[in-house]
């Protein structure tokens, strides 16, 4: 008997069953005639039941009913290093069942691999070459079902509004990962991993049942996709904060990291150029070099109008109604490298996809140290090839890529950490209500890294729903992404007015010690902890860096008193801590500053309604 099955023995039901390592979750794996259910249990609570095997392919090459062959177990206990990350240590322990099945009506082979993680449930489809050679899969139709009609947090595509609904109400399709409430004490996210090749799976109200069924975004040649799919997850917890805590669980699905050499990826802060100007672009590498930045990118128009497929990518030819220049970027490259600046460059999907051979090593013999990949097509297969073979196209001439618009991840940046960023999220550029930016907290950072694009000093930001520029600090802090892009409607002194249009700089950068603190924020973690919170209200997170906190605190709901146990976080002996809030409830463009220099073991923090602030702790 194997020893993590003993356990199980008392509670086991008719089925294969299956524990976790700490055994917190349990499940139960059945094979019928027309499918193989997952179970999964907590607490011997039922939390979800999954269908899997539910294909429709361009052939009826599955006759009969599924049968199980042979099944083998594993037990992995192991941890490994990110190059950058919410955590510098990821512990990946899991249990597993892989699950050999034929057709009983032609003997069509089939397997599926299950592993069960504290963190909860994965699985994923393998199909026979031989059996499924040249197939095309038209839908998968996995289904995640629920014995209650719970409330969900649904966002009808990857930058769209985040809403709370219940099950029965869903309509349409869904971006994952989606969030369920299945009871208030237990919480589920149902998303994919380790998507290279294979369609995009959305979620949508399920056919049968209550609950969430895969919606491919278009077909799957099986060849293409080396007759595997991607992972589909289940994760579980008390909390949805603690499921963004545990987000490291999407990258454990991932292979790891294939790059033999790391050492041109750096994380870091940046600040858009947006008036395509040499003034400009020497402005901001001053502006840079003077405050920590380590980035500035030159957003598009710089070779032309983006959307004009006769834009020349390997040229510097600025678009004309963008702005009038002059440009001399290589000039600015020169320039910024002698500062200890990088220059990131955005280039969009027309360019990419006709230039991408002839730009990467141009770009890479400029001294460009990455892209911004924008507009990119997102969803069906060959684009999910595609943009995944830019990533690694990318890493061949040590380019850094962040991807724009309705790109989420799925975990590759473990496989290619060239992939530093992408959006797919409510970012600041949508001007979100400072609610959206909690549901963003709560639901779209389990996926991941999210290119937010705050804006500091823009009129936005004190225009009453995003919660003001103490708001912003916080975001800064509890929205993780390796690239920040911090100053994403600001442009710095001495930077000349952009012309019109969308996405022109609102606002001038004034430098005082509260910017100064902002600058100084990092981008990447030694440790994320989520203290307290509540979906669409408010959001306390603390993230470390080497020796010193940063708790982060997001209330779009009423005025709160949040108690923080100093003490489980450092000797409250030895640290100090500054305090950056919102004065008073009408002035969102002002942060008061205030000092601890004796620290409690539980320090009250008293935050004002719609704001925000952060609590630096520091030896």
């Amino acid at each position: 008997m194997i020893a993590w099955l003993q356990p199980l023995l008392a509670w086991a039901q008719p089925g294969l069953p299956l524990v976790s390592p700490s055994e917190n979750l349990k499940a139960e794996i059945n094979v019928s005639a027309q499918h193989v259910s997952i179970a999964l249990y907590a607490e011997q609570q039922q939390l979800v039941e999954t269908r899997t095997l539910q294909f429709v392919l361009d052939k009826q090459v599955i006759q009969g009913e599924w049968k199980l062959k042979n099944y083998t177990t594993q037990a992995v206990r192991s941890s490994w290093q990110p190059l950058y990350g919410e955590s510098s240590h990821i512990a990946d322990c899991y249990n597993s069942l892989t699950l050999q099945l034929a057709s009983s009506g032609n003997d069509k082979d089939m397997t599926v691999d299950v592993r069960l993680y504290d963190e909860g449930l994965a699985f994923r489809y393998r199909f026979d070459e031989l059996d499924f050679w040249n197939r095309t899969l038209l839908q998968e139709n996995t289904q995640f079902l629920f014995a209650t009609d719970g409330t969900t947090w649904a966002t009808d595509s990857a930058q769209s509004a985040c809403y709370e609904t219940r099950l029965s109400q869903l309509k349409g399709t869904h971006d994952r990962p989606q969030l369920v409430e299945v009871s208030p004490t237990h919480y589920v996210a149902v998303g994919e991993a380790a998507l290279v090749d294979y369609s995009r799976m959305k979620l949508k109200k399920s056919d049968s049942g209550l609950g969430l069924q895969s919606d491919l975004s278009g077909q799957v040649k099986l060849d293409l996709a080396d007759y595997h799919s991607p992972w589909r997850y289940v994760m579980v917890g008390e909390h949805p904060g603690k499921i963004v805590q545990n987000n490291y669980f999407v990258l454990n699905l991932n292979e790891p990291n294939q790059l033999e050499r790391t050492d041109w990826i750096k994380p870091g802060n940046v600040i858009r150029e947006v008036t395509l100007t040499t003034q400009g672009g020497m402005a901001c590498v001053d502006f840079a070099a003077a405050n920590g930045i380590e980035y500035v990118e030159f957003d598009a128009g710089w070779y032309g109008p983006e959307n004009d497929p006769q834009s020349d990518a390997t040229t510097v030819t600025v678009d004309p109604a963008r702005s009038k220049g002059k440009l001399d970027l290589q000039k600015v490259i020169d320039y910024a490298a002698r500062k200890g600046v990088g220059i990131i460059l955005y280039v969009n999907m027309r360019a990419l996809e006709n230039q991408l051979d002839e730009i990467l090593p141009l770009y890479k013999k400029w001294g460009v140290k990455g892209l911004k990949y924008g507009f990119v097509d997102v969803g069906d297969q060959y684009s999910t090839a595609w943009l995944h073979h830019a990533v690694r196209k990318a890493a061949q001439y040590e380019l850094m890529v962040d991807i724009h618009d309705e790109y989420r991840p799925t975990g590759y940046s473990r496989t290619y950490p060239n992939l530093i960023t992408q959006e797919g999220i409510r970012g600041d550029e949508e001007s979100p209500s400072l609610q959206q930016s909690v549901y963003t907290f709560f639901s779209r950072m389990i996926c991941g890294a999210g290119d937010n694009t705050n804006c500091w000093f823009a009129d936005r930001v004190t225009s009453g729903k995003m919660g003001g520029r103490a708001a912003q600090l916080a975001k800064k802090v509890a929205l993780y992404s390796p690239w920040q892009f911090i100053y994403w409607y600001d442009r710095p002194s001495g930077s000349p007015v952009r012309m019109g249009g969308a996405g022109a700089a609102e606002s001038v950068i004034r430098t005082d010690k509260i910017t100064s603190f902002y600058c100084s924020i990092p981008t990447v973690w030694d440790e994320t902890r989520f203290i307290e919170g509540k979906m669409g209200d408010y959001a306390v997170v603390a993230r470390r860096s080497a020796s010193s906190w940063y708790i982060a605190l997001l209330n779009a709901g009423e005025k709160k008193e949040i108690e923080i146990d100093l003490a489980s976080l450092v000797d409250t002996h030895r640290y100090k801590a500054t305090l950056y809030s919102q004065p008073s409830e009408k002035a969102q463009e002002k942060i008061a500053v205030r000092q601890f220099n004796q620290l409690p073991e539980r320090l009250s923090v008293s935050i004002l309604k719609n704001s925000g602030g952060v609590l630096h702790i520091h030896p």
